[in-house]
């Protein structure tokens, strides 16, 4: 056996050797992890995440694994600084079913009670901090994708019935239609005019960990569509994705700023309106600069957006931010700026109120 110690005294029985080195493995086996980690990287991913069996025992997990609704489940990583990613709506809603704790020597998860709606990704890694600068440890990592299967709910539970998905010309687009049970056969379709989709594997693939991915997405794709699952029953419904055809350029926000009247009276109410005009799926962030900032001159500042149709099947999102001075009085005179920022950079635009 490659990289088996040298100080072994007696013959190996068999399937002795895949339970005696478990805890042996991590220093006098370097060269034997190299050299498995060049011929699968899945089993690098997988270093350090086990599944905690009974009676005390541990599995190394899969890519992928299957469970039923209602078990429960512990998970453990390998180090003294873990951190674990998993269904987002486990946080979304504090549930008090998973529970994380990092002991000694591995971090653990819990998962009580199970349901569909936890089906997903789960997985750890190791941090390396240097004072308060932290960073994840590429070399110990562990993941797999849990299936948690009940018949009567083949698609993984969503918090609404309806969903919006973004079709960008430049990037694909998934219709998260994820289930349960993995051997499920699901189909896309559209509802109107009523139709199945048809899968090609190159411009539409089924991803059972994502769902239905549009590689290269086109206005002639937007529409209402379901999906459908079938698995030893009755066939079910997914709930309804609306998806919009988007087209607007990169870059820094689109920004325009205007005043509700560039000269105002003592007393007045002004009110200046920033707008940004975007992709739907990108938020904006607003910072205003004002005359009787430094005095704390008390000011509303409203953000809100939506979205807008602008024919064609193309979608925006029109965001704007509204600072309203109420009594104006001479300290307000002057230039109001808006600064907005995206992902890709920040637009600075301003406009004047003078004091008649």
């Amino acid at each position: 056996v490659i990289g088996q110690p040298a100080k072994s005294k007696r013959p190996k029985e068999p399937g002795e050797n895949k339970i005696k080195p478990v805890n042996k493995k991590v220093k006098p086996k370097t060269p034997k992890m190299k050299e498995r980690e060049s011929a699968d990287s899945s089993l690098k991913s997988q270093s350090i995440l086990t599944q905690v069996m009974d009676k005390g025992r541990f599995q190394k997990l899969a890519a992928t694994l299957s469970l039923s609704a209602g078990q429960s489940i512990e998970l453990r990583c390998k180090g003294s600084n873990v951190t674990w990613n998993y269904p987002s709506y486990l946080d979304t809603f504090k549930d008090s079913r998973l529970s994380i704790k990092q002991l000694d020597k591995y971090g653990q998860l819990i998962l009580a009670n199970s349901t569909a709606a936890d089906t997903g990704e789960y997985s750890c890694w190791l941090q390396l901090c240097n004072g308060n600068k932290c960073r994840k440890d590429e070399t110990k990592t562990g993941s797999t994708y849990i299936f948690f299967t009940d018949k009567e709910e083949l698609f993984v539970p969503t918090p609404s019935y309806f969903e919006i998905v973004y079709l960008n010309p430049d990037k694909p687009a998934v219709i998260p239609c994820r289930v349960t049970t993995p051997s499920a056969k699901v189909t896309l379709h559209r509802e109107f005019p009523a139709e199945e989709i048809e899968t090609d594997g190159t411009d539409i693939i089924y991803d059972v960990k994502k769902g239905f991915v549009y590689q290269h997405p086109t206005s002639d794709h937007k529409g209402i569509v379901y999906c459908k699952a079938e698995s030893q029953g009755a066939p079910q419904i997914s709930i309804k994705y609306h998806l919009l055809y988007v087209e607007v350029p990169k870059g820094p926000p689109s920004t325009t700023i205007a005043a509700s009247s560039n000269r105002a009276e003592v007393s007045d109410s002004v009110h200046v309106v920033c707008t940004v005009l975007g992709e739907p799926d990108v938020d904006v962030n607003f910072t205003w600069q004002y005359p009787g900032q430094e005095s704390k001159r008390p000011v509303i500042i409203q953000n809100f957006w939506r979205l807008i149709n602008r024919g064609t099947g193309h979608t925006t999102r029109m965001s704007k931010s509204v600072l309203l001075v109420e009594d104006f009085e001479a300290r307000d005179a002057g230039n109001y700026i808006c600064i907005a920022q995206n992902l890709q950079g920040e637009t600075t635009v301003a406009t004047k109120v003078e004091l008649n």
